[in-house]
């Protein structure tokens, strides 16, 4: 079968028991390009209430059978899946990027592949997460079996939309569990386009399925009696309505991957020049819409000086590769949309009106389109929103330290968690750091990056829960105990 959608044929209706059908709402949604601000399309389907109940019925009907299923055949369905993902990687890719402008090369790519890498990796734990047994020593048989939770949701962030699909479809069907996916109403054309791929990879009707629609629908989601689990990846504020929702129906299983204020810590002994590559990179990355991107850089004073100097010009270049996501060479695109590109500009502004000194960029790059150029502050009060608030652009901010115990409660003085940096020689001085951080994360001589395999996530309001790995796993099943009496 050949992938029918593109641009030019963009899916808009909602998928449901393996088939696409209009919104029972009748409620749609609008979408500009962010290139250029040109309508994109403005009757995408919103799913309603009437929308998400038809689904969970779906998903009901067909979990039985699809908890039961050879694991053989699961890992095969899912397998081609990810198979039929990679074949059409350009236009899945272009389907994300005409409404969330990142460029294919340095971000398109790596985001899909990520999606069918998850779907891969977690496919070949089906037959491998296994349970555990006690001896019956004391009379008792004890087994612990690893349990499909029933019908699961994610709802996923506009700055992945296609590679979060894979960090929470991925390990809930894996396990057992039917999927509803609620995709962010800024980027829903990636993942509507799924319908056909998930249809041909031979998922039976009712297991996988997709909403479009905007917050309403995940409200109804996390809201919803029979829906057991639901994944959520955005910012905080959401993440806690959708945590108080959870518990106020059914006290459904929740996993919240939410937001970040990234500290790097560069020490006097680092390697200056891997310091500066990673820190201009983890902040202009898919134009530093990254949860985890390193937006506060902490340099020792003995060489600030040298580090700014590095760090200025390496943002320099960084604005040189801004431009049309579409145009080959283009590494950093635009914001994703008026009101984001609004919300960054505004902290810029703010900024500069006492909170620190403007190093570099700060402007709006061309005359249409949103973007704007990789922007540095200094000389930052440490009590102020640009260093304290999570901006979601291409804006760090940079500050001297003296001393390792000085540095590490500033790190720490911050509701956030998710990832941290420490560059340093000293091996002894990066584990002690790297201990010390409140941070879900932690990279030594790197920062901002995940894998597969280890758990993805953070503390305090950074999130609820771990993603990838085996953590994955264990956060779509329950685990149930069964007791066997060997001595009656």
């Amino acid at each position: 079968m050949s992938f029918p959608w593109s641009t030019k044929n963009l899916p808009k209706q909602i998928f449901i028991n393996n088939e696409y059908v209009n919104s029972k709402s009748g409620k749609k949604l609008t979408l500009n390009n962010p290139k250029d601000g040109s309508l994109i399309a403005d009757d995408v389907a919103l799913a309603g209430a009437e929308d998400v109940d038809a689904a969970v019925a779906a998903a009901e009907k067909a979990f039985p059978a699809w908890k039961k299923m050879a694991p053989t055949e699961r890992r095969n369905i899912m397998n081609k899946f990810a198979e039929l993902i990679e074949t059409n990687t350009n236009a899945i890719a272009e389907l994300s990027r005409v409404s969330l402008g990142a460029p294919f090369k340095a971000f398109g790519a790596f985001e899909v592949g990520l999606c069918a890498e998850a779907f891969k990796y977690n496919a070949g734990w089906i037959d491998k997460f296994g349970g555990e047994s006690w001896p019956q020593e004391d009379g008792f048989l004890k087994i612990v079996r690893n349990e499909p939770l029933g019908v699961t949701a994610g709802i996923v962030p506009w700055n992945g939309p296609v590679g979060t699909i894979g960090l929470k479809a991925a390990p809930a069907l894996a396990t057992g569990n039917c999927f509803i996916l609620k995709p962010s109403e800024k980027t829903p054309f990636s993942s509507l386009a799924l319908g056909t791929l998930i249809k041909e990879a031979g998922f039976p009707p009712g297991v996988f399925q997709i909403l479009s629609g905007d917050g309403s629908t995940g409200a109804i989601i996390a809201s919803h009696m029979r829906i057991r689990k639901v994944s959520f990846t955005g910012s905080i504020s959401t993440g806690k309505k959708i945590q108080e929702m959870a518990a106020k129906s059914n006290l459904k299983r929740v996993t919240l991957e939410l937001g970040g204020k990234s500290p790097a810590v560069v020490f006097d002994d680092c390697n200056l020049d891997n310091a500066v590559m990673w820190t201009a990179n983890a902040i202009t990355a898919n134009t530093g819409q990254v949860c985890f991107a390193a937006s506060r850089v902490y340099v020792q004073e003995g060489i600030y000086d040298k580090f700014i100097e590095k760090y200025k010009e390496a943002m320099q270049n960084k604005a040189k590769e801004v431009g049309d996501p579409d145009a080959e060479g283009t590494n950093i695109g635009p914001l994703v949309d008026e009101a984001q590109f609004t919300r960054v500009r505004g902290f810029i502004e703010r900024g500069q009106n006492g909170q620190g000194k403007l190093l570099v960029g700060g402007q709006r790059i061309g005359d249409k389109g949103f973007y704007i150029e990789p922007t540095v502050f200094v000389d930052v009060d440490p009590k102020s929103e640009i260093h304290c608030e999570e901006i979601f652009g291409p804006v760090s901010v940079v500050k001297s330290f003296k001393t390792e115990e000085e540095i590490m409660k500033l790190s720490n003085e911050t509701n956030f968690g998710l990832m941290a940096g420490v560059f340093t020689q000293d091996i002894n001085k990066a584990l002690r750091v790297a201990s010390d951080f409140e941070s879900g994360m932690v990279g030594v001589n790197c920062v901002s990056l995940m894998f597969m395999v280890t758990p993805f996530g953070g503390s305090k309001e950074s999130g609820v829960g771990r993603e990838c790995g085996i953590h994955a796993l264990r956060a779509f099943t329950e685990p149930k105990t069964i007791m066997v009496n060997m001595s009656y």
